[in-house]
C-alpha cells in the first residue's frame, strides 16, 4: 500500500464528506475500472455480500480494492457480509399455491410437497419456539399466518394475509427469540476465508443476543473488527448488550420493516443511532437507500430525504447495496449519493443541529480530551483535529463530538487506518516507519506535515493534536497540543 500520506487529488474527493459511503460490490461492480470510479465518487468501504457469489469472486475483488487503494493512497475498509440463516419453506408438488385469508394451513417436519393445505417447514427450531398466536411472516412479510395449535413436529396455522407462496420463500419470525446460532457451517467457513483474505470488518447477521457477537468475537478474534447487523426485534430488545460487544453495528432496515411494523422502523433507526453514538462505535444506516437507482440514473425525491434523515440523525456510514452491487447505475448512485451528503453537510441547520445534539463527555481522560480537543478547535477555528491512535479509539472518541472540522487520524497501522474508513469525519493516515513519534515534539511535526500534505489550513492557523504518553500505546490519550501552521 501506498504511504497515504502522499494522497493523490482523486483521493482527496473520495474523502470530502464526513459523513461515510459503504458501497456493496456484485456483478455490476467486479472490473478495476468501476471499483476505482467507485472509490473516486465518495466510497470510503466496500461490502463483499457473502450470500452471494464464490470465494473466488470475492479474492478478485479484494485484490481490485486494495490495488485501487495502493494507487490512490488513501486507505479503503473492506467489510465481509455473513449470510447467515435463511429460515424457508420447502417445495410446492405445483410449485406455488394460493393461501386464503381464513384458511387452515399446516407447516411439518415432512419432505414431501406440499399443497394448499400444508408445506414443510425445515426448522424444527421454529415449531419448538413458537406458541400459539405467535405470528410466521412469508415471502418478504407479503403474507402472514397466526400458529393456533403446535404439535412436536407441526404448526396449525390460520392464515391472516394471503397470497401466492411457492417454493423456498423466506420465513421471518417476530415474535420469538428462535435458538439459532447467527453462525452456519456456511458462514464459518466464509469467515474463515475473509480472515485468510484480509477483510477489516466482519458483518454478523441474524443477531438476536449478545451471545451472538461473543461467539463471532471468539473466532474472529483481532483479525477484524465485528459489525453486528441489527434486523430482528430481538436484537433491538438487547441493543445495550450487543452495542457493548460489537465494534459497529448497522441498521439493516430491510429485515426490520419486515419484523416489525414500517411506522417503527424511522424510530428504530434514531434509538439505535444515539445509542451507538452515546458509546462512540460507528453506525451504518442500510437498505433501500436509493433503490430506484438499480434501474433509474436519478433517485426519487423520498430517497435523497431518506439519506438526509440518516445524515440528521448522525449515522456515521449510509450503505447502497443493490444499488451499486447488481444495478444500472453503480457509478452514479456512488457520486448522488456523495452530493446528497456533501449538501446535507453544509447546511448551517445540519451543523447547529450537530452542535444541540453534541454528547456530554464521559467520566475519563480519553474522554475528556476528546470533548476538549473540539471545544478548543471551535474557538481557534481550527482547520483540523488530529488525532494520533494506535488502533482507532482517539479518534472514535473525537469523532462521537461531531467537531466541525476533519479529523486527521494518524496510526502506525494498515489495519487500523482501514477500520477508520468507516468512521465519521476521519481521514486516516499510517505513520511513516522513518519519522517515529517518541517526543512531543515529534507529534506536533508529524502531524504538521500530514496536514500540510492533506492539503489543509493555511500559514498562521492553529491545528489541534490529541495523542498520549508514552506514544504508541494503545488506550494512553492524555495530551493536547495546539500547534501554527509556519
Amino acid at each position: 500500500m501506498a504511504d497515504p500520506t502522499q494522497q493523490s487529488a482523486g483521493a482527496q474527493q473520495a474523502q470530502t464528506c464526513r459523513t461515510k459511503i459503504v458501497a456493496t460490490l456484485g456483478p455490476a461492480s467486479s472490473d478495476y475500472a468501476t471499483i476505482r470510479d467507485l472509490a473516486l465518487a465518495g466510497a470510503d468501504v466496500f461490502r463483499f455480500n457473502f450470500s452471494h457469489g464464490t470465494h473466488e469472486d470475492h479474492a478478485a475483488r479484494h485484490a481490485i480494492v486494495r490495488q485501487v487503494e495502493a494507487e490512490l493512497g488513501t486507505p479503503i475498509g473492506i467489510l465481509a457480509d455473513m449470510q447467515g440463516p435463511k429460515l424457508r419453506v420447502g417445495r410446492f408438488a405445483a410449485g406455488s399455491v394460493i393461501l386464503q385469508p381464513g384458511a387452515t394451513f399446516r407447516f411439518d417436519l415432512s419432505d414431501v410437497p406440499g399443497d394448499e393445505h400444508r408445506v414443510n417447514l425445515p426448522h424444527p427450531e421454529i415449531i419448538s419456539a413458537v406458541r400459539p398466536g405467535s405470528r410466521l411472516l412469508m415471502d418478504d412479510g407479503k403474507l402472514a399466518v397466526i400458529v393456533e395449535k403446535v404439535g412436536p413436529d407441526w404448526l396449525e396455522t390460520r392464515v391472516d394475509i394471503g397470497g401466492p407462496l411457492s417454493d423456498h420463500k423466506g420465513v421471518n419470525v417476530p415474535d420469538v427469540a428462535l435458538p439459532i446460532p447467527a453462525l452456519t457451517e456456511k458462514d464459518r467457513k466464509d469467515l474463515a476465508f475473509a480472515l485468510d483474505m484480509g477483510v477489516d470488518y466482519v458483518a454478523l447477521s441474524f443477531v438476536q443476543r449478545a451471545e451472538d457477537v461473543a461467539q463471532a468475537r471468539a473466532l474472529v478474534g483481532e483479525r477484524a473488527a465485528v459489525l453486528a447487523k441489527l434486523e430482528k426485534p430481538q436484537a433491538v430488545e438487547n441493543l445495550d448488550a450487543i452495542l457493548e460487544l460489537s465494534d459497529a453495528v448497522m441498521v439493516a432496515r430491510g429485515d426490520l420493516g419486515v419484523e416489525l411494523p414500517p411506522e417503527s422502523v424511522p424510530l428504530v433507526q434514531k434509538r439505535i443511532i444515539r445509542a451507538a453514538r452515546r458509546l462512540g462505535k460507528p453506525v451504518v444506516v442500510a437498505t433501500q437507500m436509493l433503490e430506484s437507482m438499480i434501474s433509474a440514473p436519478t433517485p426519487t425525491r423520498a430517497e435523497a430525504s431518506d439519506v438526509a434523515t440518516a445524515v440528521f440523525d448522525g449515522a456515521d456510514a449510509v450503505m447502497l447495496s443493490a444499488e451499486s452491487a447488481a444495478g444500472k447505475y453503480p457509478r452514479e448512485a456512488v457520486r448522488i449519493m456523495n452530493r446528497i451528503l456533501w449538501r446535507v453537510e453544509e447546511d448551517a441547520g445540519w451543523q447547529a443541529h450537530m452542535a444541540a445534539a453534541r454528547l456530554a463527555p464521559e467520566d475519563y481522560v480519553a474522554d475528556a480530551i476528546a470533548s476538549a480537543a473540539q471545544q478548543v478547535a471551535a474557538t481557534l477555528k481550527a482547520p483540523a483535529i488530529v488525532a494520533y491512535t494506535h488502533r482507532g479509539p482517539t479518534a472514535l472518541r473525537i469523532a462521537r463530538e461531531r467537531p466541525t472540522c476533519p479529523i486527521l487520524g494518524i496510526t502506525p497501522t494498515h489495519t487500523s487506518a482501514r477500520r477508520m474508513a468507516l468512521v465519521w469525519g476521519v481521514r486516516a493516515f499510517v505513520s511513516a516507519p522513518h519519522k517515529p513519534t517518541t517526543t512531543a515534539e515529534d507529534v506536533v511535526e508529524v502531524a504538521l506535515d500530514v496536514v500540510a500534505r492533506a492539503g489543509i489550513g493555511a500559514q498562521g492557523d492553529s491545528v489541534v493534536i490529541a495523542a498520549g504518553v508514552p506514544f504508541g500505546v494503545s488506550g494512553s490519550t492524555n495530551l493536547l497540543r495546539v500547534a501554527h501552521i509556519d
